[in-house]
């Protein structure tokens, strides 16, 4: 056994442990508190296995599940960055790469390589596989917020426009839940869960 491999393991393992209190917009469907980013990745994991006939393409999702579960995993150091807020995400990728070499690199080189080739493909949103994870990392907030009644909607005064053109791009990973989606929006709007002006 390398003892230190373990024990850099290890210490990745307590790292992200601190993901469970960074704390997101989207509330849980009950309505209580606001979901944390590890039940967020859980949740687009749990999505990825369950949702994976509604890919556009063939892929790998055992690559798919892995990706899910690390891609937030820099928002320990750069916290979250509420997907309507434009001022956050004017230095997002910058904040996001710093805190990417910083964890990633708690764990052997062989390991960092492979996980931070995992964020970095997902990010670029280029292949089969993250174009799928993307389309479940932007349904999934919808979902909730669709469930807990438009709470964080309503707190940001967020419009259907703005949900409609910042999450338009699930089709290009999962067409079928695009459309799925865009039927919730127009549920949301009539049910007074979602302002319809922007």
């Amino acid at each position: 056994m390398d003892a230190d491999r373990l024990e850099r393991q290890i210490a990745f393992i307590v790292e992200i442990d601190k993901l469970k209190h960074v704390l997101r917009q989207t509330y849980l469907v009950d309505g209580k508190r606001r979901e944390n980013s590890a039940e967020h990745s859980w949740h687009l994991a749990a999505m990825a296995v369950l949702l994976s006939e509604y890919a556009r393409e063939e892929l790998d999702l055992a690559r798919v599940v892995k990706m899910l579960l690390l891609h937030d995993v820099v928002e320990i150091d750069a916290g979250d960055t509420f997907a309507y807020d434009e001022a956050a995400h004017a230095d997002k990728n910058e904040r996001e790469r710093r805190a990417a070499e910083r964890i990633f690199n708690l764990l052997p080189a062989d390991m960092a390589g492979e996980v931070f080739a995992l964020w970095e493909e997902f990010e670029a949103g280029a292949t089969p596989e993250a174009k799928y994870a993307e389309a479940l990392d932007r349904f999934q907030p919808i979902l909730l917020n669709y469930g807990s009644g438009g709470i964080a909607w309503r707190e940001h005064g967020i419009s259907a426009e703005q949900v409609m053109a910042r999450n338009r791009h699930i089709e290009a990973g999962a067409p079928a839940l695009w459309t799925y989606v865009r039927g919730l929006i127009d549920r949301a709007v009539s049910s007074g869960r979602l302002a319809s002006g922007a």
